[in-house]
This record gives structure tokens, C-alpha cells and sequence, in this order.
């Protein structure tokens, strides 16, 4: 995937989750269905403004014993994967289990390690745990809040994952916040701030309508018909 100006991703910065994901479906209806998370997530710090970021992807496990060798020599690989390449990241982990978060990745620890490696969050179906430690900054969104770490490991690194449904590949642009997480495709990235502009101008005769002290059912019929007149 080719790199999106910078100009581009702080532009997506300032507007949440849903206000990408509505304008995407102006681009794309595939967006009314797919590329986004479908799960309630645990957002660790709702105060953070939304992160953007390329995609450094892999999978774990906790449930059985690994040698500590291998262990080692997965996560070494796993940390310079996460840290190669042009900034910013996030990580995107999906918990292979088959009870996914049995045994957390994500603590103290390792949000500390990633970081200081230039990852500014991470989207997974696993749990994270240490709530109260978590490094400063760094954004969280989880399965659940655990308690144990088990024998959490890397299994696979770069891989395509799959988190409550959202697809994602190495380096595939992500937007999160406390409500979700999208994939941005980068052939759609010049386009979005167009139609974030397009659906924001199209819900604000709506909103500006529903806020009139005479409002009733036909005023609302004529703003709903007004909206659908914006180009």
C-alpha cells in the first residue's frame, strides 16, 4: 500500500469512527457491511482522540505451553516487524484461541515496549489487563479485560487478521477510537475528506431542522428531502 500524506491522515484524525465509516459508504456501499469492527470493544482510555495508522499485524495464543526459545525468537521478529517501516502504527492482533483472551498480550509491559517503538495502539479481539499502568498515550481497544497472561505468545507475524470482522493486512490504513475500527483503503484515501464534507453538509440540515422550537413531522419530511438534494 502506497504511503497517504501526512496532510491526509490528520485530517482523518479529527473526526471519529462512524463519521469515516459513513462517508466510505458515499464511496463504497460495501462499507454498510463490511471493513469495520462488529463487536462491542473495550476502549481503555475514551479521553484519546482518534488514532490513524498503518496496519502491523499478527496472531496469539495462550492456552498451551511453548518452548522458550521459540517464544523468544517470535516475539524478537514480532518487535522488529512492529517497528519497520514509515510510522505511525498500530497494532492489529487477532487472538487465535479458541477462547480468545484467555491470556492477555497487552499490559503494562508491552504497551510500554510498543510504545517506545512508535506503535500508538492496538486493535485486537484479545484482552489486555495492568488498566491502571498502561503506558501514557497509547491506545487500547480489546475483547475483554483479563487477568492472567498465561502462556501468551506471537504465533504469526505479518499475517492477514481478522478482528469482529474486520479484515486487515499488513500496512492496510486503520482509523480507531472508542467505538471501532475501520480499514481505509488507500485507493478511497484522496477521496474521504470530500465525502466526510458531503455527509456532514447532508446530516447538518437535518440536525439544524430537528433543533428548531416548531419542529413537527413536516418540517422533518422537508429537511430529509433537502438532505437527499446535496451534491
Amino acid at each position: 500500500m502506497k504511503q497517504i500524506p501526512e496532510s491526509l491522515l490528520n485530517t482523518f484524525r479529527k473526526y471519529d469512527t462512524p463519521t469515516i465509516v459513513n462517508s466510505l459508504e458515499l464511496l463504497d456501499s460495501k462499507f454498510r457491511t463490511s471493513c469495520f469492527t462488529t463487536e462491542q470493544m473495550i476502549c481503555v482510555d475514551t479521553s484519546l482522540p482518534p488514532i490513524v495508522g498503518y496496519a502491523r499485524t499478527a496472531t496469539i495464543s495462550a492456552s498451551s505451553e511453548v518452548d522458550q526459545n521459540t517464544k523468544r525468537a517470535r516475539s524478537l521478529a514480532y518487535y522488529e516487524y512492529v517497528s519497520s517501516g514509515t510510522a505511525p502504527f498500530i497494532s492489529v492482533i487477532q487472538d487465535v484461541d479458541e477462547r480468545p483472551g484467555f491470556g492477555s498480550f497487552w499490559g503494562e509491559v508491552n504497551s510500554n515496549i510498543h510504545n517506545a517503538l512508535g506503535v500508538i495502539g492496538v486493535v485486537t479481539n484479545g484482552s489486555v489487563r495492568d488498566l491502571d499502568v498502561l503506558s501514557a498515550g497509547f491506545q487500547v481497544l480489546a475483547g475483554k479485560i483479563g487477568l492472567a497472561h498465561a502462556y501468551v505468545r506471537i504465533e504469526e507475524t505479518g499475517i492477514p487478521v481478522n478482528i469482529f470482522g474486520m479484515n486487515v493486512q499488513h500496512n492496510d490504513l486503520i482509523h480507531a477510537d472508542r467505538h471501532g475500527s475501520v480499514v481505509i483503503p488507500a485507493e478511497l484515501a484522496a477521496e474521504l475528506p470530500t465525502a466526510i464534507d458531503l455527509m456532514i453538509r447532508k446530516e447538518k440540515i437535518i440536525l439544524d431542522a430537528s433543533k428548531r422550537k416548531d419542529f413537527n413531522f413536516e418540517i422533518l419530511k422537508e429537511a430529509i428531502q433537502d438532505s437527499t438534494q446535496i451534491r
